[in-house]
């Protein structure tokens, strides 16, 4: 009950804040340890070996330090003190209104200029945006509405039915680690190898399960075929599954070449259809995402509920 009732005032919490601009967020500080680490870490020999030290100890130090804050809170106190605790910790981990607001953001400045678009695209992507046209714009956007449905919103949302709250900040770790240094490019190859390969690993199922739910709340059950056939077409083993379920949905084309951090990066494309995105298009697309994340709730709700009577037993 004390898990449910925190699920449920963390993620009203986000739908009617999203992400708190004046208040200390737990991934500005995680950003901060995997800055420091890399600074000092990311040169020499081992590059590989010590990248791969610094995410496992950030990642289990993170799960530990969550586990016995809440240990020390049920043992000395009450478990109706872990209720404020855990339902602070989900709406710190939830991303889902954050990512909406930035995505409209996207489609009004670029409607407004092309320049205002790039500078508006360049808050959520990792890519070089000085060059993109108003299309490139509108599709990075989108693109990125789809993963980060996966990586903000259904991640999260699943590692709390498996581990509660430290295995929801354990995944947060996970996905800082791979958004700061699990590139490929020169500087972060070696050095941010193993923290991209745990982040394959964590978002393994959450990614297909997004798919899934983009697939099932749009009503079109025959898209689970386009999910198969252009899921894997992607670099990321993840990222490619909710892409395609919302370039099926929206029957547009998303993927290219881009570069980052310098670097030309190719993309296989997502879908066969290159026609111009519109701000109709972001609607819908935000629909498909608050659906989804509806659904998640119920699901996450519900296998809460069976792994505390499992563990009960």
């Amino acid at each position: 009950m004390t898990n449910l009732i925190a699920l449920a005032v963390g993620w009203v919490s986000d739908l009617i804040f999203g992400d708190p601009s004046r208040l200390p967020h737990p991934v500005v500080g995680f950003g901060k340890m995997i800055a420091w680490g890399e600074h000092r870490l990311n040169r020499g020999a081992h590059r590989r070996v010590k990248g791969a030290v610094m995410a496992v100890v950030l990642i289990l130090l993170v799960f530990a330090v969550v586990f016995a804050l809440r240990r020390l809170m049920l043992t000395y106190l009450s478990p109706w003190w872990v209720v404020p605790f855990d339902a602070v910790l989900v709406f710190y981990c939830l991303a889902g209104t954050t990512l909406i607001r930035e995505v409209r953001a996207v489609f009004h400045a670029v409607d407004r200029s092309l320049e205002e678009g790039r500078t508006q695209v360049a808050r959520i992507v990792g890519r070089d945006t000085s060059q993109l046209t108003a299309q490139e714009v509108r599709t990075a956007a989108l693109e990125t509405l789809a993963e980060n449905l996966s990586d903000g919103v259904i991640a999260p949302l699943f590692w709390f039915a498996l581990l509660g709250t430290p295995g929801m900040m354990a995944y947060k770790m996970v996905n800082t680690l791979d958004s700061m240094i699990g590139y490929r490019t020169q500087r972060y190859r070696l050095f941010g190898c193993v923290a991209a390969r745990i982040d394959d690993a964590a978002n393994w199922l959450p990614a297909r399960l997004t798919a899934a739910l983009m697939v099932m709340v749009s009503g079109r059950w025959s898209l689970f075929a386009f999910v198969r056939k252009y899921g894997p077409c992607h670099a990321s083993p993840n990222s490619g599954y909710p892409e395609s379920a919302l370039a099926g949905i929206l029957d547009c084309r998303f993927g290219g070449t881009h570069t980052y951090f310098g670097e030309v990066i190719e993309k296989p494309y997502i879908g066969e259809n290159d026609r111009p995105l519109t701000t109709s298009d972001m609607r819908r697309a935000v629909n498909i995402n608050r659906l989804s994340e509806l659904l998640m709730l119920l699901i996450t709700s519900a296998l809460s509920v069976w792994i505390a009577t499992l563990s009960s037993l």
